[in-house]
């Protein structure tokens, strides 16, 4: 088989199902003709529309997922080198000002709304040059969370609409996060906040608006003023796998936790308070009771990872 047909062959087999009924061209004036049904102006829908180029790096990056897994250690190692920690530091003092109203008027430390701007986008350097229309485009035609996908095309349509930004400027992932807090395009309309009084939600290039909307997210999913995120903990006593998770229903008082054997790393007892938590073993042996703010980190993105990472720089924020 020559090259170039072998080379065809693999690139249709790592495509959806949508993509081999159909071409991208043919995809996109279908896009554009459900855009019209859903009450989109034909300015709107011609400007979002014109242009719009299939990824193929899209579709590889969705599909192509590390084949070893960090362990936790490993992966704050890279995620949390000495240099983002001091560059966090320096930051946190810089902005003190735009950052303590915002604060207040969400209930969010301004560690943890530092700490969520280095681990998303490396403190607004690493946004993406994806055009997010493209990027979202690509990933309906994808096939496999097309539903998903197409949402968010509909909400990056609104935002067009509305004014919020223009399609040059609408940049982001290969996934379609947008800005300097990697916002979604439904995040965006959901949870995009003036931080300055400017009369803008600028989540590109306004870290005051950064700010506020990070803020505006969590207060908004539940995150608790003046709770702690959870605790590291010893297990004295086998417990069985049924109690261990973040279901809702797992969700036990410190108490009842203290009374199946729970303690704190050095065996003494857990804190006598009345906090409702949850046990997780995010590796063999490794345990921690995790409260409600630490759920709703993991709102904003499913990753045990992922919110060590934040909650381990906003701890060393103040070191």
């Amino acid at each position: 088989m020559k090259k170039g047909v072998l080379s065809l062959l693999i690139a249709a087999m790592s495509m959806g199902a949508s993509a081999q009924d159909a071409s991208f061209d043919d995809y996109v004036v279908k896009m554009q003709t459900l855009a019209r049904e859903k009450g989109y102006s034909e300015e709107t829908i011609a400007n979002a529309f014109s242009n719009v180029e299939l990824y193929e790096s899209a579709i590889s990056s969705d599909r192509n997922q590390p084949e070893r897994r960090l362990t936790l250690d490993e992966y704050l190692a890279r995620a949390l080198p000495q240099w983002k920690v001091n560059q966090a530091r320096s930051l946190y003092n810089k902005y003190y000002d735009v950052l303590q109203p915002i604060s207040e008027e969400y209930g969010v430390p301004g560690e943890i709304i530092i700490a969520l701007w280095g681990v998303e986008s490396n403190f607004g350097k690493f946004t993406g040059n994806y055009d997010v229309i493209s990027a979202l485009t690509t990933m309906s035609y994808e096939g496999r969370r097309e539903e998903f996908f197409q949402n968010q095309l509909w909400d990056a349509l609104t935002i067009l609409e509305r004014g919020d930004i223009t399609r040059g400027e609408m940049k982001g992932s290969w996934a379609g996060a947008m800005g300097q807090s990697q916002f979604m395009p439904s995040s965006y309309l959901a949870y995009a906040a003036d931080g300055d009084g400017d009369g803008k939600a600028d989540i590109w290039n306004n870290p005051a608006d950064v700010f506020a909307s990070a803020a505006k997210y969590l207060s908004t999913v539940g995150w608790r003023e003046g709770y702690r995120w959870g605790r590291r903990v010893a297990v004295s006593q086998p417990l069985g796998e049924e109690l261990i998770g973040i279901q809702k229903e797992l969700q036990q008082p410190l108490q009842a936790w203290a009374d199946l054997g729970v303690t704190m790393p050095n065996g003494t007892d857990l804190p006598v308070a009345d906090i409702p938590a949850w046990l997780i073993e995010p590796e063999p042996g490794r345990f921690y009771l995790i409260y409600e703010n630490y759920q709703t980190l993991l709102d904003w993105n499913r990753s045990h990872h992922f919110v060590f990472s934040v909650v381990g720089l906003a701890e060393r924020i103040r070191r």
